[in-house]
């Protein structure tokens, strides 16, 4: 079974632009050309830096439709279609398959903290259902519960499940993975901290956030790491390691929006629960902005 990967290199995970009375599309679409532009292979709507948890079911559907119309043609669409409520995730995994994208991504079922059979499950119910690519999102700080490498064998042997975007921040789990399933499951890196290490273990690229504000030089750093130039990659990561580390000092998206705001891409309010960024984070991510000779 030879499967494709859905992209190579940089994918950016797109923020929501919220306004006061809903999604500002048109910014969005500004937004989604200023990736293209600067050499972005895919992007993620509706992900966790989408702030896919305070979407209502119109709102959802309507990114997905808005972001196809757009990309179409110059970049891969993914869709986050992660919840606890699996036949929930499997609507929306239809719904993704209705408009277009080119493949879903679905995180590990937060708060319910099934079995690891449980998660198998999981992910192989909406696979089964939908004949679109499927990548797995394993993020165990955020949801509470991880995917196993075994785990991730057995459903490396489904054909609708391609890859797994890989934010555990574990080096050796990422090893580990791809020893046991090789290219039937791709890896993308879901740190940006992490993706010259795990391209160099054979990643195919990073699902990033700070690329929100960097496109170009996310893109290029995945490009390094494609060519195998990963002195060079360490050498540029290693420049703006501080400003991805300021991209994370309160919780993702609060830190990357306050950056895209000081860099005039407007990227619209915060929703509930989040807040906007306290007056001391804001300076350190400003202060880190301009240490890579960033204006503002």
């Amino acid at each position: 079974m030879v499967k494709t990967p859905v992209f190579k290199g940089a994918c950016t995970a797109i923020i929501t632009p919220f306004g006061e009375h809903g999604i500002d599309y048109d910014r969005l679409k500004k937004n989604l050309d200023y990736q293209f532009e600067n050499g972005v292979s895919a992007i993620v709507v509706c992900g966790t830096t989408g702030e896919a948890a305070t979407l209502t079911e119109e709102e959802h559907n309507e990114m997905v439709r808005v972001a196809r119309e757009q990309t179409k043609d110059k970049m891969k669409l993914i869709v986050g279609i992660g919840s606890n409520h699996t036949a929930k995730a499997l609507r929306r995994a239809e719904g993704a398959k209705s408009a277009g994208a080119d493949a879903v991504l679905m995180v590990t079922p937060y708060y319910n903290k099934t079995s690891q059979k449980g998660l198998v499950e999981h992910f192989s119910y909406v696979a089964d259902r939908v004949d679109i690519p499927l990548i797995l999102y394993n993020v165990p700080s955020r949801t509470g519960i991880g995917l196993s490498v075994d785990s991730c064998r057995q459903l490396a042997g489904h054909p609708n499940i391609v890859g797994i975007k890989e934010a555990s921040g574990d080096i050796s789990f990422a090893g580990k993975l791809r020893s046991a399933c090789g290219d039937d499951l791709y890896i993308w890196s879901g740190n940006d901290d992490c993706t010259v290490p795990l391209m160099s273990l054979g990643a195919l690229g990073v699902i990033s956030v700070a690329s929100n504000i960097l496109p170009g030089m996310v893109a290029k750093l995945c490009d390094l790491c494609l060519e195998g130039n990963f002195s060079e990659a360490a050498a540029l990561y290693a420049k703006y390691a501080q400003l991805m580390s300021a991209l994370f000092i309160e919780t993702n998206p609060i830190p990357v929006k306050a950056a895209m705001k000081a860099l005039s891409l407007d990227s619209g309010i915060l929703r509930l629960p989040l807040t906007e960024i306290g007056t001391e984070s804001r300076a350190k991510l400003l202060a880190a902005m301009r240490d890579v000779g960033i204006n503002v």
